[in-house]
């Protein structure tokens, strides 16, 4: 994400890939800890359009959400900001682009961006650090997205380490299974925590033609007995030449990444 002018409040949120996700142990506050690589995928067809400007009142509207905009967490990003540094109010419009239930952070994404502008039109010039730490007291993968750089995730997401693995010199084709929509709760359902015999940043510092197989999504396990139309399509990546394939996040939606 770009940094905005005071006088700039439209911006584009993208979404983000996990190159393998592992669910290591249930942790005592009811959340799991993990281990993954959060990739973005800026630039990509899919996104969504923020619009924030100052306001006399609070208010937010949402074009393509089927939830009260209030429970969005863009509102209780601007909510935190205000208890925080008493900002005053604004107007929130957003144009959902991401889809909803695929695992692709959009919600998490919209959540970082309106941290980013609203920090801006304010101007409480916070640092990265300090947004980080602010998204991430509103979701788990919020705080990833500040930066939008490779970066490995662990605790329940929200603790990130920069990550060196550049993927720019392959192609990255997202697909959606049509009325696939997985939540998370349904995938956690079926999990079953586990430490891997070989752990994931080994893994991956293989070449990529090396991963099928040895990067892991445990959602998988979990989604594909319920959602075959998922683990077709993500064969079909294969058959027609993906060196790696996986879910990305709790799914639906799958990737594979190609040679240009």
């Amino acid at each position: 994400m770009r940094v905005l002018k005071t006088e700039d409040m439209k911006a584009v949120a993208y979404p983000k890939i996990n190159i393998g996700l592992c669910v290591l142990r249930k942790r005592e506050d009811g959340y799991h800890d993990l281990d993954t690589l959060f990739y973005p995928l800026t630039g990509c067809k899919w996104n969504d359009v923020l619009e924030i400007n100052k306001a006399e009142a609070f208010s937010i509207a949402i074009e393509g959400a089927d939830w009260d905009p209030l429970d969005d967490l863009t509102a209780k990003a601007w909510r935190l900001l205000r208890d925080e540094y008493g900002i005053g109010p604004v107007s929130i419009r957003i144009r959902k682009g991401i889809p909803v239930g695929a695992g692709l952070g959009g919600g998490s994404s919209d959540c970082a961006l309106a941290l980013k502008m609203i920090s801006s039109l304010y101007g409480l010039n916070l640092s990265n650090g300090t947004l980080e730490q602010l998204a991430g007291r509103l979701g788990s993968d919020c705080a990833f997205f500040i930066c939008n750089t490779p970066q490995w995730g662990s605790g329940r997401g929200e603790i990130l380490t920069p990550a060196s693995i550049d993927l720019s010199d392959y192609e990255i084709l997202l697909e959606i299974p049509e009325g696939s929509h997985i939540s998370t709760a349904e995938a956690y359902r079926g999990i079953h925590p586990h430490i891997p015999e070989v752990q994931l940043r080994d893994a991956l510092a293989q070449p990529i033609t090396q991963w099928k197989g040895k990067v892991v999504n445990d959602f998988e396990a979990s989604v594909f007995p319920s959602h075959p139309e998922i683990a077709a399509l993500k064969q079909q990546l294969y058959n027609e030449g993906a060196l790696y394939a996986s879910m990305t996040g709790s799914g639906s939606a799958v990737f594979g990444i190609f040679e240009k």
